[in-house]
């Protein structure tokens, strides 16, 4: 994950949310790659975190690239209190929320918040159902399970 320089603020906020999660090493900028960077020596050049089991590595590597819409994490919650915890956590402080259960964090990177009940009742055999769904989400920026269950049912 390329960020500018907030590589080390990103990781210990990512491993906030999540109850299995953990910093793992950081690797700090010595004098020659500082030299060639123009960064701070001492400052962080990587930092490995993991969430879940799943390991990712976040690097200051200068305002050359930025997250889009291409790249995103999926956050598959079981229950409405899931999907309103990790929404409000992740458009805090200078998130932005999208349509269809997307959003951006502080830092611009892209998240699905999607509700697995949601999943399951787009791939319902019956078109009519999955259809009264997709169009109940569509209208939606944080997903409600409540209002997606009341489409599924025809109310």
């Amino acid at each position: 994950m390329w960020f500018d320089d907030q590589a080390e603020e990103a990781a210990n906020f990512y491993t906030s949310l999540f109850k299995n999660s953990k910093i793992d090493r950081i690797l700090r900028y010595t004098e020659e790659a500082a030299e060639k960077t123009g960064r701070p020596v001492g400052s962080v050049l990587t930092i490995e975190f993991e969430i879940e089991g799943q390991k990712f590595v976040a690097l200051n590597g200068g305002p050359l690239f930025k997250f889009n819409e291409s790249i995103s994490f999926v956050m598959n919650c079981e229950t409405q209190e899931e999907v309103d915890y990790f929404w409000g956590k992740l458009t805090a402080d200078g998130g932005e929320e999208s349509a269809c259960g997307w959003l951006k964090d502080k830092f611009g990177l892209s998240w699905q918040i999607t509700p697995t009940v949601l999943i399951d009742m787009l791939h319902d055999k019956d078109p009519e159902k999955a259809e009264r769904v997709m169009k109940a989400m569509l209208k939606m920026q944080k997903i409600d399970i409540p209002k997606l269950k009341a489409a599924y049912g025809g109310k």
